[in-house]
């Protein structure tokens, strides 16, 4: 090891689970730029996107907001960034889920997910695991509930793939 280099930490099973989670939000953010890169009509990647907030993203960031973020200080600056950002992800599926989202809306969305996303694995989870006692973070790990899975099985429009 280089002496003055900083090094990741090696991440916690409670906190991998985590990140393969996030796997499937990057690539949702992919899929939506691809779309739109191919001028795919704004209604088909809207309809993937809610779909896949419903099926996927919406459980992964309840699992947070009640397991994760709890355990830090109520106060501490990047618990709120990631509250906030959340609630900006929220509002966004909101927009595009009420008002007829173009390209602008989508891009905008995929956006903020992926600085979120990238966030948290870069940042917030180091924090966590520098804050947590190794006892909180297995108890997190055997209270973890939701767990990525290939929704795409269950979604008929590939648009991505175009």
């Amino acid at each position: 090891m280089e002496i003055g280099k900083r090094y990741p930490l090696k991440r916690h099973e409670a906190l991998v689970k985590f990140s393969h989670e996030h796997h499937n939000g990057l690539l949702l953010c992919w899929k939506i730029r691809r779309g739109i890169k191919h001028k795919i009509q704004p209604d088909r990647i809207s309809a993937y996107t809610l779909f896949f907030f419903e099926e996927d993203l919406k459980k992964h960031f309840k699992e947070e907001e009640e397991k994760l973020f709890p355990r830090l200080d109520p106060n501490d600056p990047l618990r709120l960034q990631a509250i906030g950002e959340h609630q900006k992800i929220y509002s966004l599926i909101e927009r595009i889920r009420n008002e007829m989202a173009g390209y602008d809306e989508l891009n905008e969305f995929a956006d903020a997910l992926d600085r979120h996303i990238r966030f948290e694995e870069r940042i917030l989870f180091n924090h966590i695991q520098t804050r947590l006692q190794d006892a909180e973070l297995t108890e997190l790990a055997n209270s973890h509930q939701h767990a990525a899975c290939d929704i795409d099985t269950s979604w008929n429009d590939h648009f991505w793939n175009q």
